[in-house]
């Protein structure tokens, strides 16, 4: 509880994966991909109480067996491939018979976000009075160097009237991470959305904002946490 308010934390983890079959238990550096976050968001000090979203027994099992609160099953239609990201939120909630006054989602796919972050976005958004905060992190590819191909196959820029020659001299552009996102409760509801025009953003470092889709990703995250065990 932070500022006397409560806060449910969701982690949404379905047993279906194009990119990575069985993502969410696969084994990262030694733990399954789902453990590193249950274990992060078990370190917070504002999360009042932490569940799991899945359809999957398996992955029930293993949240179990890290820690992680299940108290429903999902239901299968909210499992596609095209099941809106937001729709299992909201249906935990309305599943949950206790009420909170703010509600968290954090990806199972976001293995390197820290207990910092995760009440580090919470303070922002709760004592800030935000409708609802979610984690971005700095571009790496500036858009204003971006470009479209035509029918000619002739580079089109994006912003023809934004280039900028020097990267000094770019603004700074930040991109949702997809590690945390935290909502009013019944701004979430209502809109059925995290992100509107009076969300707050914030900024994490690239190194904790791998958002795993892929076979790179995975080991891009695993290398990190390697070289970061052999510091330690």
């Amino acid at each position: 509880m932070i500022s006397e308010k409560s806060v449910v934390a969701i982690i949404p983890a379905r047993g279906g994966s194009k990119g990575i079959p069985r993502k969410n238990i696969k084994l990262l550096a030694g733990k399954p991909l789902i453990a590193w976050t249950i274990e992060e968001a078990k370190k917070s000090k504002y999360i009042d109480r932490l569940i799991l979203s899945s359809e999957d027994k398996e992955i029930i099992n293993i949240a179990k067996k890290w820690g992680c609160e299940v108290p429903f099953v999902r239901p299968k239609e909210l499992s596609e491939d095209d099941t809106d990201a937001v729709e299992p939120v909201i249906h935990a909630i309305n599943a949950l018979p206790e009420k909170y006054d703010y509600v968290c989602l954090l990806q199972p796919t976001s293995p390197l976000r820290k207990v910092d972050d995760i009440d580090g976005c919470i303070e922002k958004c709760i004592l800030n009075n935000a409708a609802s905060c979610v984690s971005v992190t700095e571009v790496v590819k500036h858009p204003y160097w971006m470009y479209e191909i035509n029918a000619e196959e002739k580079l089109t820029a994006l912003f023809p009237d934004k280039f900028v020659s020097r990267r000094q001299d770019l603004q700074k552009i930040y991109a949702l991470n997809g590690a945390i996102y935290i909502s009013r409760t019944r701004e979430l509801l209502e809109k059925k959305k995290f992100v509107t025009s009076e969300t707050v953003g914030y900024v994490m470092e690239k190194t904790n904002s791998i958002d795993i889709d892929d076979e790179i990703d995975f080991y891009s995250a695993e290398f990190i946490i390697n070289r970061s065990n052999s510091y330690s």
